[in-house]
């Protein structure tokens, strides 16, 4: 297998919601693929899939535990880039503005960046929000690994 992700597929709790806050509140543009039950998201050279918490188990032949843990910490976070300092507060506030609840606002961390992370409504998920001065990006914002 070549070394490459195509596709990030988070399972959401609420899927009109998580919608709502990525098209709505962020200004995304749902990838033009027709279905109720599963929203995808083209993200530069990959793509992020929204999909039904419990027909994602169920696609995994999984139970999922949602019902018995509902605060249970999700280990999984996606990562949104900046160019600078300036870039994560106003990403911050933007995501915020539009419906996420914050749980860490933007602040120098150890390793060096200025970082911060929200939860994405509807689903749970860790949406962080970060400015890595070791992560060279582009004008585009694609980034490149030392």
């Amino acid at each position: 297998m070549d070394q490459r992700i195509t596709l990030v597929t988070l399972g959401v709790d609420d899927l009109a919601r998580t919608r709502a806050f990525f098209e709505e509140g962020l200004g995304w543009r749902r990838a033009s693929v027709e279905s109720e039950a599963i929203a995808f998201y083209q993200c530069d050279s990959m793509a992020l899939a929204l999909f039904g918490r419990k027909a994602l188990a169920e696609d995994a032949d999984l139970a999922d535990n949602a019902d018995a843990h509902p605060d249970a910490f999700i280990p999984v976070s996606i990562a949104w880039n900046g160019h600078s300092e300036a870039d994560v507060d106003r990403a911050f506030e933007e995501a915020v503005a539009a419906g996420a609840e914050p749980l860490k606002r933007p602040t120098r961390v150890f390793w060096g960046g200025y970082s911060s992370y929200v939860r994405i409504p509807g689903s749970g998920h860790l949406l962080e929000i970060a400015f890595n001065p070791g992560f060279a990006l582009d004008e585009a914002g694609r980034v490149t690994l030392p």
